[in-house]
């Protein structure tokens, strides 16, 4: 069981928080000679596989790292294009680890004034007056967790379908967002929370949280 992700959205659809805790990935990782037996293209500044699936190397799939080093997006660590350098026969053999594309910061932002709008929506869809929008969507690989505080402020989890404990964990993750952001003399509402005790005590809820399943009353 696993925490994935915990997002922090303001009342006008912001991403002002986002914390990756555990990301598992389907990811393969094979030695290649020249030529590289694979059609890869670039599509939004990654490198994907365009054709050509073999060894848990799926099309779609992301270039991550080569030789060890993960990548930037098109650009090796060293810099170089990856096209580029994969196109070059003096760097073979290659290692090449591949797998499903992670998500850039301006992708994180677009998902979470999607989800705002979602809430709204599910709020409104409400048969009755009050209704207090998504709490929970439910995949077969995990569950977004919602909580939502009077000030509009949403609280989102993105957990382990097995995982128990995390109405109890939004609750925790408000209480520090109160102690540890809003007590700040720093910190502006609304805006991105860069709160080095916030992060701290947030890693620390999540590690009890999965080892614990909840939170008792004096945590």
């Amino acid at each position: 069981m696993a925490i994935f992700s915990v997002y922090v959205v303001n009342k006008a659809g912001g991403l002002i928080y986002q914390l990756d805790s555990y990301a598992p990935r389907a990811e393969a990782e094979k030695t290649f000679s020249y030529p590289l037996d694979l059609l890869l293209k670039l599509h939004d500044e990654r490198v994907l596989v365009a054709f050509g699936q073999r060894d848990g190397i799926r099309v779609g799939h992301a270039v991550l790292a080569i030789n060890g080093k993960d990548v930037n997006g098109k650009y090796t660590a060293d810099g170089k294009e990856v096209l580029e350098y994969l196109g070059n026969p003096a760097n073979y053999p290659v290692s090449v680890r591949f797998g499903r594309p992670r998500l850039t910061s301006n992708e994180k932002l677009m998902l979470a004034s999607m989800f705002h709008s979602l809430f709204a929506i599910g709020s409104q869809l409400s048969p009755e007056q009050g209704s207090s929008g998504i709490e929970m969507l439910e995949t077969d690989t995990f569950k977004l967790h919602c909580f939502q505080t009077l000030t509009g402020i949403k609280f989102v989890v993105l957990a382990d379908p097995r995982q128990a404990g995390i109405d109890s964990l939004l609750r925790k993750i408000y209480e520090i967002y109160s102690d540890f952001a809003l007590k700040n003399p720093f910190y502006s509402l609304e805006m991105p929370i860069r709160c080095e005790l916030f992060d701290q005590n947030l890693k620390v809820a999540l590690e009890v949280a999965e080892k614990a399943g909840t939170f008792g009353p004096g945590s």
